[in-house]
């Protein structure tokens, strides 16, 4: 089948697009891809939604976010299909991600704002959309979903071998020696340090690592930082992007914040990984692989494994989650599992995914 997948990140810098062929197993052809910033307001309402600022009281607010977040992802699809010179009746299915507002699984609840129902009228494509809420439902953490999608493109490499995504929240896939699959959030990912480069820079993020690389690790508060009892909790398990506070470095100044708060990420990250095992690779994925100054505090803290982006792998680190859920659109509409009891804890291997048929397709189902 062919799929396009549409990923909003929790670091909330835009949406990613991407093609790809797939029987939701084993066959995996990769095509055209795009990325495409938030629109400056859109973006700004988006992270106002996430901190709780409104939405959580405000439904209205929710759902005018909701319906522009849903035409933009629209609009991206025509745009990449134009840019791949294909026609919407050439694909099969869309993976709609939307973008969290909520996730909190202890409490059964994880909430992404995206209307698959709109997203299939605008765009003439059948749309799955909610992926996450029938894994939480059955006792899972709901997150992380792509590891499944790592296997499939690590099939051949030499194991152990450990897949870290460093988006808004950081998440691992381990793909043991016997076959084995576990995964789990590890940490803050870029969410901190971004926020602190907004707040204090009115940047989106520190480029490059260039600010924390001026600065000096408060070693009192990354030790405040990585108390948290999040850290004590063996996997699986999932974070919010909110579960983390600044706090512990709210009195440093930039460069010293910035430096704390990277050296969080990856040290929270470096504990998650060597806890499986020492993996002969760490492939690192999402924007925080583009950050130098994290690249170079991962490969000084794994010195018995190689630390490399999963581009030299030939992949594509910035739409690999947005090729990933149309691979889980696919495995949803086949009814294969998303979710393992070793990725999400959840009971037993768990499908899920919400599909909305177009009109025409359900014009002529009711014929």
């Amino acid at each position: 089948m062919t799929a396009i997948g549409l990923m909003s990140g929790t670091s909330m810098d835009g949406i990613d697009a991407a093609l790809l062929e797939t029987d939701g197993e084993t066959h995996l052809v990769l095509g055209p891809a795009l990325m495409v910033p938030y629109p400056a307001e859109l973006r700004a309402r988006l992270r106002a939604s996430v901190l709780g600022q409104v939405g959580h009281g405000s439904s209205q607010d929710v759902a005018a976010i909701e319906r522009d977040l849903t035409l933009a992802h629209a609009e991206i699809v025509r745009q990449l299909l134009a840019a791949a010179g294909r026609d919407p009746a050439q694909i099969d299915l869309i993976g709609f991600h939307g973008h969290t507002l909520l996730h909190a699984p202890h409490e059964r609840r994880t909430w992404q704002i995206g209307d698959g129902a709109l997203l299939a009228a605008a765009t003439g494509i059948a749309t799955v959309n909610d992926f996450r809420s029938a894994d939480v439902a059955a006792g899972g953490q709901g997150a992380p979903l792509v590891p499944l999608y790592h296997a499939a493109l690590a099939a051949s490499l030499p194991k152990p071998i450990a897949v870290l995504n460093l988006g808004g929240v950081g998440n691992v896939t381990w793909l043991g020696a016997a076959g084995d699959i576990r995964a789990f959030d590890c940490g803050p990912g870029n969410a901190l340090l971004d926020d602190w480069m907004t707040t204090r820079l009115g940047r989106a993020y520190d480029e490059d690592g260039a600010v924390a690389r001026a600065g000096t690790v408060d070693q009192a508060a990354l030790a405040d930082l990585l108390a948290h009892p999040f850290f004590a909790v063996s996997g699986p398990k999932s974070l919010d992007r909110n579960s983390f506070s600044s706090a512990p470095v709210a009195q440093l100044s930039t460069d010293d914040g910035a430096a704390t708060l990277l050296a969080f990420t990856v040290e929270a990250a470096r504990r998650a990984i060597l806890r499986e095992g020492v993996p002969l690779q760490v492939l690192v994925t999402g924007g925080g692989r583009r950050n130098g100054a994290i690249m170079d505090a991962l490969r000084a803290g794994f010195a018995s494994s190689e630390v490399l982006p999963v581009d030299a792998l030939g992949w594509d680190g910035d739409v690999l989650e947005a090729q990933a859920f149309a691979y889980l659109a696919v495995r949803s509409l086949r009814g294969l599992p998303l979710s393992l009891p070793g990725t999400t804890g959840v009971l037993a291997p768990q499908t899920g995914g919400v599909l909305h048929r177009t009109t025409a397709e359900r014009n002529v189902s009711a014929a």
